[in-house]
């Protein structure tokens, strides 16, 4: 039976604009991950064509823990728009959101040819568009692996070794989770490869100034109704945002 990709991206894409959950795609169709990977190119292709464009790509799936619930091996990837992107301390509203947590995370800035050239502190808020917060895998990859939000802290200079640096996430200046870089695939910089290549598979070729998040460092949490979400990474800083109803 053939997959309509672009009637099950606008499925996901009307229900992300409404903030209104709707049936896993995988209810009704029977979707392989590459057919998952077909219907996030035509979602974001819809974002686009509304005048967004695209600044990176993310990560999913980059722990070992992660890996083993969704019984895979291979790490999934989705696209990042510039709709996406929120300012160093800036305020969120969760009112067009369905079921949205955070994750603390590490970023790479990239230069000519993909090559990193500087890294951050970052979060990522997350928000799945499927009723009860269930899915597949390829439910998750069709959904843009759940990519709502990214707020990047101050960019440094790329230390020598990235493998475990101690991480926290805070709200409202507690203290909700900790975590290592270790649990980002084991280092960030090989998420980082892992991240180009699979992206460079698709046909994207990275462009100068693009963001690559490299994944979680801790679990996702519930996004408060309101109050101060910080994530912290040891010799990277910080990267904060408001939640506001």
């Amino acid at each position: 039976m053939s997959v309509d990709f672009a009637a099950l991206a606008a499925r996901v894409d009307q229900a992300a604009v409404a903030g209104e959950a709707v049936e896993q795609l995988t209810a009704g169709t029977e979707l392989t991950v590459a057919d998952a990977y077909r219907v996030q190119e035509a979602l974001v292709a819809r974002r686009l064509g509304r005048g967004e464009r695209l600044v990176g790509v993310k990560l999913g799936l980059t722990s070992a823990a992660k890996m083993a619930q969704m019984g895979v091996d291979e790490v999934i990837w989705g696209r990042l728009t510039d709709a996406m992107s929120i300012a160093d301390g800036d305020a969120v509203s969760t009112g067009g959101l369905i079921h949205p947590r955070v994750e603390p995370e590490v970023a790479f800035r990239l230069g000519a040819g993909g090559e990193p050239v500087a890294v951050a502190a970052a979060l990522e808020v997350i928000d799945s568009r499927y009723a009860d917060f269930r899915f597949t895998l390829p439910d998750v990859v069709a959904d843009n692996t759940s990519a709502a939000g990214f707020v990047l802290g101050p960019w440094r200079p790329i230390p020598a070794g990235l493998a475990n640096f101690g991480v926290l996430l805070e709200v409202d200046g507690q203290v909700v989770e900790t975590g290592s870089t270790a649990a980002i695939l084991g280092d960030p910089w090989r998420a980082l490869q892992r991240g180009l290549k699979l992206a460079g598979g698709a046909g994207l070729v990275p462009q100068p100034g693009w963001v690559l998040l490299a994944g979680a460092a801790t679990a996702a949490v519930p996004l408060p109704g309101a109050g101060h979400v910080r994530a912290v990474v040891e010799q990277l800083g910080g990267a904060s945002l408001e939640v506001r109803p």
